[in-house]
C-alpha cells in the first residue's frame, strides 16, 4: 500500500489546559506539514496570522528565514516534509506552536492510519471538545483572564473583553458549523489540485 492510499487519523490538543481542547481530523498521508498546520489552523479554529513550526525526529519544520536561522536550530521546511514520511520514520507524535507571542502548544498525536474512503474528500474533521482560545487573547494567562471576565458580568474588564471580541464566546462549543465549513474548501481546494495535476500529466504524455 502507498502513501496515496492512505490516511492518517490524528488527534490535535492545546498543551497546558484543561478541560481539554482537542481535535480529531483524518488527513492524507501525501500531506506537507504546512498543510497539516492549515488543517489545525481549520479546526481549531485560529485565522492564521502568526508564525508556526512543528518539531519531529529532532528537527524543526515551518517557514526558513536566512536571518532568523541558524546551523545549530535550522528550520526546514514545512512545505516540503510529507506526513508520510514521518510515519515512515516511526514517529507518532509532534509538537506544534502557533504564534509565539501567545505561545500556543499543541500536542498532535497520530492515532491511525487507515485506507482512504474514495467516497470522502479530505482533510475531514471528525470530533472535538471545547472552544479555542481566541487569537491574540494574550497565551494561557490571557485566555484564563478572558473566560473570567467575560463570564461575570461584575468583572472590571467584563465589557472591555466582551467588546474586544466582538461575538459571544462559548468554552464549552466546538463551534463546529465554523470548522466544517473551513475544512470543505481545504478539501475543495486539495481535490482541485490534484485534478490539474491529473490533467498537466495527461497533457504530457
Amino acid at each position: 500500500m502507498t502513501n496515496v492510499d492512505r490516511i492518517a487519523r490524528i488527534k490535535i490538543q492545546l498543551d497546558d489546559w484543561q478541560p481539554a481542547i482537542w481535535r480529531r481530523v483524518e488527513v492524507p498521508m501525501t500531506a506537507a506539514l504546512k498543510a497539516l498546520h492549515d488543517v489545525i489552523q481549520a479546526a481549531m479554529p485560529f485565522d492564521d496570522y502568526h508564525l508556526f513550526e512543528f518539531r519531529a525526529d529532532g528537527k524543526r519544520y515551518g517557514i526558513p528565514n536566512p536571518e532568523w536561522d541558524n546551523m545549530r536550530d535550522r528550520t526546514y521546511s514545512a512545505k516540503t516534509m510529507r506526513l508520510g514520511a514521518l510515519v515512515d520514520r516511526g514517529i507518532t507524535k509532534l509538537a506544534y506552536t502557533y504564534d509565539f507571542g501567545d505561545d500556543w502548544r499543541h500536542t498532535v498525536t497520530i492515532e491511525a492510519i487507515a485506507d482512504a474512503d474514495p467516497a470522502v474528500e479530505y482533510p475531514r474533521y471528525i470530533d472535538g471538545a471545547c472552544r479555542a482560545p481566541p487569537e491574540d487573547v494574550g497565551g494561557i494567562p490571557g485566555f484564563e483572564l478572558f473566560l473570567d471576565a467575560i463570564a461575570d458580568p461584575s468583572h472590571e474588564q467584563h465589557r472591555q473583553l466582551k467588546r474586544w471580541h466582538g461575538h459571544r464566546f462559548d468554552p464549552d462549543r466546538v463551534a463546529e458549523d465554523e470548522i466544517l465549513t473551513r475544512m470543505q474548501k481545504l478539501a475543495k481546494r486539495r481535490a482541485l489540485g490534484k485534478a490539474g495535476f491529473a490533467n498537466s500529466r495527461s497533457q504530457t504524455r
